[in-house]
């Protein structure tokens, strides 16, 4: 008999497909979003802090108050963005998981509702940012306010700064020879004719021989994509292309040659196919470029070309060329860096340099174009490991009292929100330790 209830009550449980668990002013909160969400956490790898059961439907309490204040004010997000970094995030999904076939088949959905249910996910992620740096727009401390907050820190507060470094570097790329350069556009010759005369297909040859790796795993599909995501060399060829069974002419960028062929085109957005190859570099080639740098090296130590100066008329990092060569960590915005945040070559050369050292010229890889090119490299400024303090680490500590205000800000505002706003959450699902305490309104 307690078989038989259990039994029941499992193809009870089974057959109730959603349910409201929270109501937020006019947007129900179901159960499924809440699933979903735990599940994609899994997926990610995202930790969570407690019950998920308890924890994910409260984040998304807090963020229907931020979309409801959105509407109010008029905020919006921009649709080509939120395009963009859904066509991002199916291609990482679709690579770590081993093809469309199988994404569909983990999340149980097709592609076109998966797409459609990121589209609104990463349009109000975009919404909520910008809600949130609207609210905390006005919070500029001065001077006096950042000295005073780092004097108010107790000593065991302030946080460890690590070692960081300040980077000059010269780079170009050894010339490649017009024998290696006819060789490369042959190959992709050879492949335009296959695919034309239908002796092998395009995406069976990009996963045999593309030098880009990442497509190459997906038959050299790149996913849709916006003509600003592409380089302009590519992108003229690739948005002119009108047929699906057709070849490009041979196109030439910074990251080498490539033949594209069509996939599908959806208004300003495209999916194609490429293959990428890239010219080999001989020994003898680098030793010539190495040669030329060590010469350029020692005109510097002998104080007949400055470094800066050596840049402007040498160096080919389009990054740096105008910036005396100093080097911008892409993680922060600054010109410091932590070692493990540099280019492995580049961190070997200056471990051992003060400030002001030049290294030796050496042979890295350029990860941007995923090619090898030959560089030397100058120390502006050395900072060792330390406790952070006014004078070295002022903007850290800028950052660290914004971040407090701005989440004490959005907190208050968060409780504030909640007595204006109608709030209903199911019985079974209020026995939970809120961070916000709240969401249920005394009777």
């Amino acid at each position: 008999m307690l078989l038989a209830i259990g039994y029941w009550q499992l193809v009870y449980a089974e057959s109730v497909i959603d349910e409201v668990i929270w109501v937020v002013g006019d947007e129900a909160i179901l159960r499924s979003e809440v699933e979903e969400e735990r599940l994609r956490a899994q997926y990610e790898g995202q930790q969570i802090h407690g019950d998920p059961y308890c924890v994910i439907p409260e984040q998304i309490a807090v963020q229907k108050l931020f979309l409801h204040q959105a509407v109010l004010d008029s905020v919006e997000a921009n649709e080509s963005s939120v395009s963009h970094q859904v066509d991002m995030r199916l291609n990482y999904y679709i690579n770590q998981i081993g093809s469309k076939e199988k994404m569909e088949e983990y999340f149980r959905k097709p592609s076109s509702e998966i797409r459609e249910e990121m589209m609104t996910t990463v349009r109000n992620q975009m919404i909520i940012q910008q809600m949130q740096a609207k609210l905390t727009a006005d919070i500029k401390p001065t001077p006096a306010d950042i000295r005073r907050y780092y004097n108010s820190l107790p000593m065991d507060s302030i946080p460890m700064m690590p070692a960081q470094v300040e980077v000059q570097i010269l780079s170009f790329e050894p010339p490649v020879p017009v024998e290696e350069t006819e060789r490369i556009k042959q190959r992709l010759r050879e492949f335009t004719e296959r695919v034309q005369n239908g002796t092998a297909d395009f995406s069976m040859l990009a996963r045999l021989y593309s030098e880009d790796t990442e497509s190459a795993k997906r038959g050299g599909e790149l996913g849709f994509v916006g003509r600003g995501q592409l380089v302009s060399e590519f992108a003229e060829v690739a948005f002119n292309l009108n047929d699906p069974k057709r070849v490009s002419r041979i196109v030439q960028t910074e990251y080498g040659y490539h033949i594209i062929q069509l996939i599908e085109k959806k208004g300003e957005r495209i999916n194609c196919r490429h293959i990428l190859l890239r010219p080999r570099i001989s020994a003898s080639d680098k030793i010539r470029a190495i040669e030329r740098l060590d010469s350029i090296r020692h005109q510097i130590l002998a104080d007949s070309l400055q470094f800066e100066q050596a840049v402007i008329r040498f160096s080919q990092d389009k990054n740096t060329v105008m910036n005396a060569g100093l080097m911008i960590n892409p993680n922060t915005g600054s010109s410091r860096f932590e070692y493990q945040d540099l280019a492995p070559e580049i961190a070997k050369q200056i471990y051992s340099l003060n400030e002001g050292d030049i290294s030796q010229p050496f042979v890295m890889m350029d990860q941007t174009k995923n090619r090898e090119v030959c560089a030397i490299v100058r120390v502006k400024k050395k900072t060792d490991v330390h406790r952070a303090n006014l004078t070295d680490d002022f903007q850290a500590i800028k950052a660290m009292l914004e971040q407090q205000m701005s989440t004490e800000l959005l907190h208050n505002w968060i409780l504030k929100k909640q007595k204006t706003t109608f709030i209903q959450i199911d019985p079974e699902w209020q026995g939970c330790d809120f961070e916000y305490p709240g969401w249920i309104h005394e009777k």
